[in-house]
């Protein structure tokens, strides 16, 4: 296990260009995001943040107007469903493909897809729309598909801008798709798990061959073409014990916008083995059930709260103002009172939807699965689905059923129970609805919250740079 570095004062060289920074995204935050609702961040799915890749834009309030959500909601497209070229041992999606096995081909069709643009443009009526676009593997679509998608949002965009995010494993991007994507000012999200010996434990073709340089040989091209781009890291049983390994990785191959997932997944009972599904479905909120085995390939909790902390202390080491650790963004937000922009760490969810090939509409990606279907878009409008008496319970439930011990923690602030897809545990006084990660997020939050007070002091001005200069000495 890699041993934690000291805890000390943020580095005096580091503290004008932290200042400025966070200043400037704090000012941005307040003028146009507003505390609400937030995406789903989990699954790869990434859209727009701040002119970056994160999970979605913040939520807004918007005019009353018929049909037209007040408050801004966040779709997952998955134009090609489940399908993907490569066979990652860990993915939770690649066994949704059994759901629609009387579909014929998992392809979004074009009236779904002009259908899904010209709901998702009416239902956010003022400033920018952010699409993201996720799978599978989209690009398995074609390019042929994203060019008709970018005529469709110009028509109904009404003269306001629109933007393109999309999530990709990396192994089939060449030159001609780079050179879409920069004409476009698409923002992409890369897979990548850490250097080689670490990504190719679990992300592997269809023949079990190895992915790293596939997924390198992609990146030359986001590169070659200055593509804005940022890196999506899953963390799990392999890569956890190594976070100065990962992160040093991630930032020597030029990403500067890091995003950390933890991998919980959960071992088949019987009734999901039979139906040839590979992992236990999310728990219902609160309710109590039968040990499950998490996965073999599962992080540890408390492994992934030493390999956060280790990644912030490589971060405020060396990398303030230059690099960009999402996890550590929304900590800092959250303390401030200005809400998460991760939905697995805001009070609510329940406003980042999944949309497969065929116009079905899920409450969460984590969440499709029968029970969790609103509708079709084809045939119910997508601002009613939002709306609905049931998607706003499952987003309250989150609130609604913490345990008393969640309740009752020094950083329920920052953590908020995190995804209720990890809520399968139990406290220790017996209660459910513990998340599986608690002890992990304990651990780094109580190590970030001395750095978050002091951050907030620059940012707000009530310490110069000069005072912490001489802290630092």
């Amino acid at each position: 296990m890699t041993a934690l570095p000291p805890s000390d004062s943020l580095p005096a060289d580091s503290a004008k260009a932290w200042k400025a920074d966070l200043r400037a995204r704090a000012d941005r935050r307040n003028r146009q995001h507003p505390a609400g609702v937030h995406p789903h961040p989990d699954g790869g799915a990434s859209a727009l943040r701040h002119g970056r890749i994160q999970e979605a834009p913040y939520d807004r309030t918007t005019p009353h107007l018929p049909g037209i959500m007040k408050t801004p909601f966040h779709v997952m497209a998955k134009p090609v469903g489940a399908v993907c070229n490569l066979d990652c041992r860990y993915c939770y999606y690649l066994e949704k493909e059994s759901m629609y096995p009387a579909s014929g081909s998992m392809r979004m069709t074009p009236d779904v897809l002009e259908t899904y643009i010209r709901s998702y443009i009416e239902n956010h009526p003022e400033g920018d729309v952010h699409f993201a676009w996720q799978g599978g593997e989209p690009t398995l679509m074609g390019l042929d598909f994203f060019q008709s998608a970018l005529t469709l949002q110009q028509r109904y965009a009404g003269g306001r801008s629109v933007f393109n995010a999309i999530q990709t494993n990396g192994t089939l991007l060449d030159d001609t798709w780079c050179e879409f994507f920069a004409r476009h000012n698409m923002l992409v999200g890369i897979s990548v798990d850490g250097p080689r010996a670490l990504h190719d434990v679990y992300r592997r073709d269809k023949r079990g061959r190895a992915t790293f340089d596939d997924v390198m040989r992609g990146l030359g091209f986001l590169k070659k073409h200055g593509v804005s781009f940022n890196t999506l890291t899953v963390v799990h049983r392999a890569n956890s014990g190594h976070p100065e390994d990962v992160y040093s990785f991630l930032t020597s191959i030029g990403s500067t916008f890091l995003q950390f997932i933890p991998l919980v997944e959960r071992k088949p009972g019987p009734v999901q083995a039979s139906s040839g599904l590979h992992f236990h479905p999310p728990p219902f909120p609160a309710q109590a059930e039968a040990d499950v085995e998490v996965s073999d390939f599962s992080v540890e909790p408390e492994t992934y709260g030493k390999f956060l902390v280790a990644v912030f202390e490589q971060w405020r080491r060396r990398d303030v103002g230059r690099i960009f650790v999402q996890l550590i963004d929304v900590a800092l937000a959250n303390h401030m009172g200005l809400g998460s922009g991760m939905c697995v760490f805001s009070e609510t969810c329940g406003r980042a939807l999944a949309l497969e090939h065929n116009g079905d509409v899920y409450s969460c990606d984590h969440y499709v699965y029968p029970e969790y279907r609103l509708g079709n878009l084809m045939h119910h409008a997508l601002g009613d689905m939002v709306a609905s008496p049931e998607q706003i319970r499952f987003g309250n439930a989150k609130r609604d059923t913490l345990p008393r011990y969640c309740l009752e923690c020094e950083v329920l602030d920052l953590c908020r129970g995190e995804c209720p897809k990890h809520r399968f545990t139990k406290t220790p006084d017996g209660e459910p609805g513990l998340n599986y990660l608690c002890r992990g997020y304990r651990m780094f939050f109580n190590h970030l919250r001395p750095h978050l007070i002091q951050m907030e002091r620059v940012i707000r001005g009530m310490v110069n740079t000069s005072d912490l200069n001489a802290r630092a000495k």
